[in-house]
């Protein structure tokens, strides 16, 4: 490294370097500063870019600059609050950024919490010391005190499972496939056990937040004899800016010997890492879908290959990758085939509803099961993956039906209070009142169409007025600890029918839910989306497995107009084995993902043909990428299509598919496809984005 000599204000020589940072902005490349000597790879600095100040990460100490020196300019401070960012986690973070595609700043910033990359924390007065030193003076919050448990006795796929997984040499994926109730999270809690004892960290991803609160239970009370008080941190979006920050700094200083968290957590600065679990891996929440569309759980797998660790990854409905992976041996399937519990699996009972009378949606055969399981005394799980009070509203008159004006789909009604009802779009987040008369011909007599999670409630209410009725989704428990509060009445006893969305559909271990009713399920069967299926059969198999896992004798009623398709026939016998060979082997006909590689271009523009005509221009221009780089015959690219919902918040969509039979050959067109793409003419009329190994087509 070369250093610099200059004059500086006073005559004298000063010593500066040259650093490269990566700045979050959405263009390719790193940029060059010159600094004073003490930084290092991996701190964080102010520059100025543009017209205003950034907090970047310094990636590379070059011995010179890439463009003219004297039009380099001079890092503003050098933030030293916290240590370097480890060599380790700045080669998974360029891994990621390589692999989907994105500029490195856009990875390695986000990952930091908001107080670190934030420059209004380091200017003004209220910023001495920044927002580390100011944290550090202030008393942290007592951590709430848990009484130890002991662990239960393991059963013999159980013990197995930890025997191999704990004695694994290196990197070594596992597929941990257990029917629900199998006891996974105790294999889970035995394996990061062994390998706190041997001075090595733990990180276990979960999918969604409001998994987090049972879970840090349960480590707390079996882990922190191990791990030592306070050596479990939680870290999820869900938390303020100074709880992430506080939960953030223990991991880095570390201080926190297992770490919880959802899919952020994978950029967690953890080095001596011995095992990384990842529960419910089949979960398409592990996939973000904005900005950097990663998948939580592929880099999981990478970070562990990287590390030389095992990975586990658990389900009891495992993704098809995951099990062609297990079923290729790439992976070792550790089965859990029976409930930890000396309990049978819940019955599962098919209701055709095509001849039925239905009660509000309701049918007579699930009513009566109700009424059978309230009479003793035990509890009622209604699932309907819809929230609100009703899909949309219409005119029983001309016909009309509440549209969003902003995009092309219907507003949903909503229950405000008791009585009082609003019109929302759940795509662009546009509200209005519910008019009093039809827009169209100012006839009052307006109807929901459909129901909503609101609207079952209600009814369920009336149909049993005796009974206790509480509702977990998205609108219920928008307040912070809302949704643990709801889970604990469960728990508590204090809710006889619980009416849910997928919030209550997985991880929750219900000791007295003794019938599970699912309605509406149909809606998924015919998506577009070839992986709709897959979807459908892992929800129907978490929301059945909530039944009876104490108890012996759950019961799960299907109401559906199509008992006969193959997911309702494989639900009835619990079989995903066989459900998952018959989805393979349409998949592999079709050359679908697994047995294939896709990424998806969308574009979003005022109008939908200026949308199509860049993607057309796009596919052109990677059609001579192909024929320059001769691998015609190993990418397909697909015409550009509209997306089933064209217009949202009035910005017109359409997409483009591209797919590959060999991986590295499909990484290396997007390289050299995203540069044309950066310079394409059109590139202000429209916005586009590029995603590897897309969930939804």
């Amino acid at each position: 490294m070369s250093d610099l000599r200059h004059l500086s204000l006073d005559g004298e020589a000063s010593l500066e370097v040259w650093i490269r940072v990566a700045l979050d902005v959405p263009i390719e490349g790193l940029f060059d500063y010159r600094c004073a000597p003490g930084v290092a790879v991996g701190d964080r600095v102010i520059v100025s870019f543009g017209r205003r100040n950034m907090i970047g990460l310094v990636v590379e100490l070059p011995s010179e600059p890439r463009c003219d020196p004297s039009l380099v300019k001079t890092v503003e401070t050098v933030l030293k609050d916290i240590p370097p960012m480890t060599a380790s986690w700045l080669k998974f973070t360029k891994f990621a950024a390589d692999y989907y595609q994105r500029p490195l700043g856009e990875v390695v910033m986000p990952a930091l919490p908001v107080a670190l990359r934030s420059l209004s924390a380091y200017q003004g007065k209220r910023s001495a010391g920044g927002p580390v030193e100011r944290l550090d003076q202030r008393r942290a919050p007592k951590l709430k005190s848990t009484e130890p448990s002991t662990a239960p006795e393991l059963n013999a796929a159980q013990q197995h499972a930890v025997t191999l997984i704990s004695a694994a040499q290196g990197f070594q994926p596992f597929l941990l496939y257990g029917i629900t109730g199998s006891g996974k999270t105790e294999v889970y809690l035995h394996a990061a056990a062994k390998t706190l004892a041997r001075g090595q960290r733990v990180l276990l991803l979960v999918p969604e937040i409001n998994l987090t609160p049972q879970f840090e239970q349960s480590l707390r009370a079996r882990l922190e004899p191990v791990a030592g008080p306070g050596g479990v941190a939680v870290l999820h979006s869900a938390l303020s800016d100074g709880e992430r920050l506080r939960a953030w700094l223990r991991v880095q200083r570390g201080e926190a010997k297992l770490v919880l968290g959802t899919r952020l957590s994978i950029f967690a600065p953890l080095d001596d890492v011995g095992l990384i679990v990842v529960d419910e891996e089949h979960d398409p929440s592990y996939k973000q879908q904005d900005g950097l569309r990663y998948s939580a759980r592929d880099l999981a797998v990478w970070r562990a290959r990287d590390l030389g660790i095992p990975v586990v990854l658990g389900s009891a409905t495992p993704s098809l990758e995951s099990w062609v992976h297990a079923e290729k041996e790439n992976y070792k399937r550790l089965d859990l085939p029976a409930r930890a519990r000396e309990v049978t699996l819940p019955s599962v009972r098919l209701v055709d509803t095509r001849r039925l009378k239905m009660e509000h949606g309701l049918s007579v055969q699930l009513l009566d099961a109700m009424r059978a399981r309230l009479d003793n005394r035990e509890q009622v799980l209604i699932f309907l993956n819809r929230r609100g009070y009703a899909p949309a509203l219409h005119c029983t008159s001309c016909g009309w039906v509440s549209q969003c004006p902003r995009c092309t789909t219907f507003t949903v009604l909503h229950r405000t209070t008791p009585g009082r009802h609003q019109l929302h779009c759940h795509h662009c987040g546009y509200q209005q009142r519910v008019p009093q008369a039809c827009p169209d011909c100012g006839d009052q007599d307006m109807q929901p169409i459909g129901r909503g999670t609101q609207r079952i409630e209600e009814h369920l209410g009336m149909l049993f007025p005796e009974a206790r009725v509480a509702r977990i989704d998205a609108d219920s428990t928008r307040k912070k600890g809302s949704a643990q509060a709801l889970f604990a009445s469960v728990h508590a006893g204090e809710v006889d029918i619980l009416v849910g969305t997928q919030m209550v559909a997985k991880g929750h271990d219900f000791t007295n839910l003794g019938l599970v009713g699912i309605l509406n399920a149909d809606a998924m069967l015919f998506s577009q989306d070839f992986r709709a299926p897959e979807r459908l059969f892992a929800q129907l198999m978490q929301v059945a497995g909530r039944a009876g896992r104490h108890t012996g004798h759950g019961e799960v009623i299907v109401q559906t107009g199509y008992p006969e398709q193959s997911v309702y026939q494989a639900l009835l016998k619990h079989d995903y084995s066989g459900f998952a060979s018959h989805t393979m082997r349409e998949r592999e006909a079709a050359m679908l993902p697994p047995f294939s590689h896709q990424a998806l271009l969308s574009a979003e523009a005022r109008e939908l043909n200026i949308a199509l005509d860049f993607l057309q221009a796009a596919k052109e221009a990677a059609q001579g990428l192909l024929q320059a780089q001769q691998t015609e015959t190993l990418i397909t690219l697909y015409d550009p299509v509209p997306l089933r919902i064209v217009r949202v918040d009035n910005m017109c969509r359409a997409q483009l598919l591209v797919e590959a039979t060999h991986r590295p050959a499909l990484q290396a067109l997007l390289r050299h496809w995203l540069a044309l793409l950066h310079d394409h003419p059109d590139l202000r009329r429209v916005r586009w984005q590029l995603e590897v190994d897309p969930l939804e087509i």
